[in-house]
């Protein structure tokens, strides 16, 4: 009988489980399910629905289990910050708040009062963004929020699943980095940041790392699935642990940028790089597996474009780059990390806001809207790799592209020829394969990290692009970085 892993990816639009072997042809993937994953809005607040993710999951447990194969293992990724509270009877308190929720507009603020920026970077190493769960927890805790005042228990979303089908409660590190809450040099959740909050290591599960066993199916979900008693294993709980684990590189000298609904660029490092530097650059130092850290930048990535297709009709993908290709270049640009495009309720509207007031043409159509985005993010990424590059302990020779927007064969081109070095693009399922790889490792089907790349460079297709038209991509950039200039004045 086949050996599979069975991986629950889920991002903030999507999610899916998928069945996961490795054989003598290499690394194979199945796709069980797909669903939706809706924000929910009521009350002026946006919620995930914790309720509907899980039965999503376990109908994708429901069809394994009428497929030939053998089980292995569980785990589970999540996008970041996010969490659900959890009472002294051990139910879910309510819907967890997405992190896009208004609420945490100026929390960063409001906490610094008491505790210093320089102080939580010192202590945590992570970017500070309004949304982390640090300020998720302060926001709550200062609105008196009635699930937060009577839990027991805090837990990440990854975890909240696992917990649900296991009834073991666990924080897993990589996804525990990203709430500003786990001391970058200990690896441990910090407890001065813990007393600001009100909260101490009780108030969270039983602290894990990637490859560690959390617990097993429950009797509940066996019976509903018709499974055994399958271990449910602790991967990167954070998708873009997961996704980093995955990258295809046959040496160390690379960087990589997550390309989803946010674009997340950094580089692998043994230790936490946090100084004044990384400070004032706002860089992140995010927990990885085997030990390393993901010294990365968040960038609004798809989402810019997502969010306009959404107002579109749902138009393809490849129909919007087709259109993008034949548009004029580098007529409009944005910075795609401006707060406006945080999530306004028109995306597009913004967009042409923004370039009337930088003093550009206004993109008045759909093809000079998806160029400006594509230009502007490969813009953007040129930004933050050249800050990467010199905070890096190592030469950045190729920049490894991975999950979906791997796909996007116009924007890898305009990424290579922004930065000016060599792209490597795929996997495209780079989550759900590091996801899958970690659970082999912890079976003892994989040994370790670089065994693991070698396996996916050799099993995925990739596709390479070399940077061209360098000079008009200079000009680009230095009109770019002068459009941000002017805005901030």
């Amino acid at each position: 009988m086949k050996q599979c892993f069975f991986a629950v990816d889920l991002g903030a639009t999507s999610g899916r489980t998928i069945l996961g072997s490795l054989s003598d042809k290499g690394l194979e993937l199945e796709e069980v399910n797909r669903f939706p994953n809706h924000l929910i809005e009521v009350g002026g607040h946006f919620y995930w629905d914790i309720y509907a993710l899980y039965q999503h999951i376990v109908d994708g447990l429901k069809l394994a289990a009428q497929r030939e194969v053998k089980i292995t293992s569980i785990g589970i990724d999540t996008w970041g910050v996010d969490f659900v509270c959890v009472g002294e009877d051990g139910h879910i308190l309510r819907q967890p708040y997405a992190y896009r929720d208004p609420h945490t507009n100026g929390a960063p603020e409001a906490f610094f009062s008491r505790v210093s920026r320089s102080r939580v970077y010192e202590l945590t190493g992570i970017q500070v963004m309004n949304f982390n769960s640090l300020f998720q927890i302060d926001t709550l805790r200062r609105n008196r929020d009635s699930a937060l005042t009577a839990a027991k228990k805090i837990l990440f979303i990854p975890d909240a699943l696992s917990y649900m089908l296991s009834g073991e409660m666990v924080t897993e590190y990589t996804i525990a980095t990203t709430a500003q809450l786990v001391n970058a040099k200990t690896r441990k959740l910090e407890p001065e940041l813990l007393a600001s909050l009100g909260l101490t290591e009780d108030n969270f599960g039983r602290f894990v790392y990637p490859g560690e066993t959390i617990g097993a199916l429950s009797e509940e979900v066996q019976q509903q699935t018709g499974l055994g008693a399958i271990p449910v294993i602790a991967v990167a709980g954070h998708d873009t642990g997961s996704a980093v684990a995955a990258v295809p590189a046959l040496n160390n000298n690379f960087a990589y940028l997550s390309s989803g609904t946010w674009s997340l660029m950094g580089v692998e490092t043994e230790a936490p790089v946090v100084n004044a530097e990384t400070e004032a650059l706002n860089f992140t130092n995010e927990g990885g597996v085997e030990g390393t850290i993901r010294l990365l930048k968040n960038i609004c990535g798809m989402w810019l474009l997502e969010r306009c297709r959404a107002e579109w009709g749902e138009t393809s993908y490849p129909d919007l780059i087709a259109e993008a290709q034949v548009a004029e270049p580098f007529r409009s640009i944005i910075n795609p990390d401006d707060a406006l495009f945080a999530n306004p309720t028109h995306m597009e509207k913004v967009i042409c806001t923004y370039c009337e007031a930088t003093g550009q043409p206004v993109p008045d159509t759909r093809a000079r809207i998806v160029r400006c985005i594509f230009e502007s993010l490969a813009l953007r990424y040129r930004q933050v790799l050249e800050n990467l590059t010199k905070l890096s302990p190592r030469p950045v020779e190729a920049l490894h592209v991975i999950g979906g927007g791997s796909r996007n064969d116009l924007l890898n081109q305009f990424t290579a020829n922004s930065t000016g070095i060599t792209v490597i693009a795929g996997p495209s399922e780079a989550t759900a394969i590091g996801n899958v790889m970690i659970q082999a490792m912890t079976s003892g089907v994989a040994n370790s990290i670089g065994e693991m790349r070698k396996q996916i460079n050799a099993s995925i297709p990739l596709a390479t692009f070399q940077p061209q038209d360098a000079a008009d991509w200079n000009e680009a950039y230095a009109q770019y970085l002068t459009i941000l200039t002017n805005k901030s004045k």
